[in-house]
Formats: C-alpha cells, sequence, structure tokens
C-alpha cells in the first residue's frame, strides 16, 4: 500500500494545495492523517473541507484540534497560541467543530505495517524529540513502522535488535528511509503548514509498505499569500512572519 501522510496541517491551504498536488503526481493510494488540522493559519474550514474529502484511510486528532472545536481549553498554550485558537474556535462551522471533536485518539493501527499517533504512542500529547523519548515509544509501538507528529520536525528513529540510530531533519531536506526487516522505526514527517527546523518548504510523506520505503518530501508553496490571509484574519503577526523563517 502507498500512503500519502500529512500531520500539522494548521490552517495552512497554500500549503496544504501545494502538498496534494505533488502527491497526486508523486502518486499513493490512500491517506493518513496524524492530527493538527487547524491552529495558527488563516483557513480553518477549507482545510477541514479538503482533508475530509480525501476520505482518509486513518485520522487521529491532535492538541490544537481539540481546543479548537471545544473538547479542551488552551491552558498550556503559550498566549500566541491561545489567541489562534479562540479565533479558531469562533470562525469554525458547527458541522467542522462536530466533526473535528470525533476525530479519535491516537494511537491507532492502520495495517500490519502501520500505526499512526499525534505526539506518541504512549500519550498523545507528548513531544518526541531525543533519543530517549523514541526508545520508550518503540517499546509500546504495536507496528513495525509508527508514524508521529506534533514536534513539527521530520525525524527518523530506528530501533533493531542490535543498534539504535537516530536522524533529525535531513541536510537536503529530503531523505528516503529502508524499513529492514526485523527493525522498529518511528517516523515524524514533518510539519505541513509551520516546519519549525529552520526550512520553510511544507514537509509531508510516502510511505510504500510493499516496497519497504519511507519517503520525506518538502515542497515549496505560496508562504507569501498565507502570510497575507494571517494578517488579514487579525491573527497575531508572528504567525505569519514565522512561515518564511520556519521556526
Amino acid at each position: 500500500m502507498r500512503y500519502l501522510v500529512l500531520t500539522d496541517i494548521h490552517a495552512n491551504l497554500e500549503a496544504l494545495d501545494a502538498v496534494l498536488a505533488d502527491a497526486r503526481v508523486r502518486g499513493y493510494a490512500k491517506t493518513l492523517v496524524l492530527g493538527d488540522l487547524v491552529g495558527y493559519g488563516a483557513d480553518p474550514n477549507a482545510v477541514v473541507e479538503r482533508v475530509r474529502a480525501l476520505a482518509p484511510a486513518a485520522i487521529v486528532r491532535g492538541n490544537h484540534d481539540k481546543v479548537a472545536c471545544g473538547l479542551e481549553q488552551a491552558d498550556g498554550f503559550n498566549t500566541v497560541a491561545k489567541s489562534a485558537a479562540r479565533w479558531t474556535l469562533d470562525v469554525l462551522t458547527p458541522e467542522y467543530r462536530q466533526w473535528l471533536a470525533a476525530l479519535p485518539e491516537g494511537p491507532i493501527d492502520v495495517d500490519d505495517t502501520v500505526q499512526i499517533c499525534h505526539g506518541s504512542p504512549f500519550d498523545e500529547d507528548a513531544y518526541i524529540f531525543d533519543e530517549l523519548d523514541a526508545v520508550r515509544a518503540l517499546k509500546v509501538a504495536t507496528r513495525p513502522l509508527c508514524l508521529f507528529g506534533h514536534t513539527h520536525y521530520p525525524m527518523t528513529f530506528e530501533l533493531s535488535a542490535e543498534t539504535f540510530d537516530s536522524a533529525g531533519p535531513a541536510t537536503a531536506g529530503e531523505a528516503q528511509l529502508e524499513l529492514k526487516p526485523g527493525s522498529k522505526y518511528l517516523v515524524n514527517p514533518g510539519s505541513v503548514g509551520q516546519p519549525r527546523d529552520g526550512d520553510p518548504r511544507a514537509a509531508y510523506a510516502i510511505v510504500d509498505t510493499d516496497h519497504r520505503s519511507v519517503e520525506l518530501i518538502r515542497l515549496k508553496y505560496s508562504i507569501e499569500d498565507a502570510q497575507s490571509k494571517v494578517i488579514r484574519a487579525g491573527l497575531p503577526e508572528v504567525l505569519a512572519q514565522r512561515l518564511a523563517i520556519g521556526r
């Protein structure tokens, strides 16, 4: 099976549309969504509409999704994130708020090879930044490949019987990973709509379980258009500024 993997879109329609157009050219059969469709960006309704139209094979909620639909309060958010969450809650249609509220908690086993979650397989809101976090996650992961998001950093971790290997963002912005028999993998494709690894290009992945491969992809999109929408919406200006620097 060939999966398109999307996470942390954060209401950035320009980034999402660019990714979907690129993915159609590369080819895929089904879509996996790892949460945080909304928050920060200016197009929450349009992004939810796009994702629903994809009819994902599996999807989990993110922390911003939970706050934006009213399931949780924004107590743990910083001032900027709280402001964006309040704005998103106000502009989301009742139908889309209800749809977001019904999204399942991760992890979810997609097939015999793939598991998905938002933060980690042991806690949907936990962050995986380092090797200690990764080892803990890999030990509880129920499939050879666990896909996660939340940090907005593309990362890969491999646990085999002999070694543990990790890699941060690829130097060239993209990477190809071969899934070896007997190993377990933890992969973050990076954020579609708000990258934070210093590369402002949209990030996504394609997983091919038949060929046992994961491709981490970076893609240019119209950052200026996304920035203009953020400013016009009255969202905090820093949310527009950070799109250009990928931080």
